[in-house]
């Protein structure tokens, strides 16, 4: 039998690899590590990267042992659900990896201007009802602004043609420089190396969307620090589910 919820949390009150701030703790308790993520915890001056909802932090951490001079931190809300990436982290002695538990609305509470490389969003929500939480949203993108490099990485890894549809109008109506986009990562990953890389790392729930027979997605795109964002005005055919076992919950066909 699986840990409970309590003695997951309990665990991660004592390990150094995870910090936990949710909303109404940052309101009353600044957080005294933004700026100094590389001296006060990793030690090095090696890149951050961050994954943002990354649930139970699989790619978080295979992103670490994948690159072991790059500094990855994986971001969510989800205490429960982080404990087994953070647990694997500690188990295997990974000094690359952190884990943040605070709400992404507010994340960029935790990071200075330019201490941040690359960012990854990894089967996000897509949020069909509601843009603002979209987090390829350019509400999202001006706060990813205020902590990444200029011209830093977005990454988007996703199973839902609706958010990548989204991003592309969005990256498309602001002109954002795009590395590379497919539509079908795993059939067209070979001979290109930032496929490649982009594949080279699955999550448990990823097999099982492929196993469903649904394409994984990919962009990776460049944000500037310079120019206004805009939303793009465009309706958008809306999934037919939202997540791996749950059926579609809205009655329209389309959304912004």
């Amino acid at each position: 039998m699986g840990k409970g919820k309590l003695a997951k949390f309990a665990d991660m009150e004592r390990y150094e690899n995870v910090f936990q701030y949710p909303y109404s703790v940052v309101e009353h308790v600044p957080f005294e590590m933004r700026g100094h993520w590389h001296e006060q915890y990793f030690h090095n001056g090696n890149p951050i990267v961050l994954e943002l909802g990354c649930g139970k932090g699989e790619y978080t951490v295979g992103l670490a042992k994948k690159y072991p001079n790059i500094n990855f931190i994986g971001v969510d809300i989800k205490g429960a659900r982080m404990w087994t990436g953070a647990t694997q982290a500690v188990n295997e002695g990974l000094k690359n990896v952190a884990f943040l538990r605070t709400n992404i609305e507010i994340i960029e509470r935790f990071f200075a201007p330019g201490e941040v490389q690359e960012i990854w969003l990894t089967f996000s929500d897509p949020q069909m009802k509601n843009p603002r939480k979209r987090l390829t949203s350019t509400w999202f993108m001006n706060r990813y602004r205020k902590f990444l490099i200029n011209d830093g990485i977005i990454h988007l890894k996703t199973d839902s043609n609706f958010l990548f549809t989204y991003t592309t109008y969005m990256v498309e109506k602001n002109s954002l420089p795009i590395e590379v986009k497919t539509t079908d990562l795993y059939a067209e990953a070979e001979g290109n190396s930032l496929l490649q890389e982009a594949a080279s790392i699955q999550t448990y729930y990823e097999s099982m969307w492929i196993e469903r027979g649904l394409n994984i997605k990919y962009m990776r795109f460049h944000l500037p620090q310079e120019g206004t964002l805009e939303e793009p005005d465009v309706e958008i055919e809306l999934d037919d589910y939202r997540s791996y076992h749950r059926d579609k919950r809205s009655s329209k066909d389309k959304a912004k």
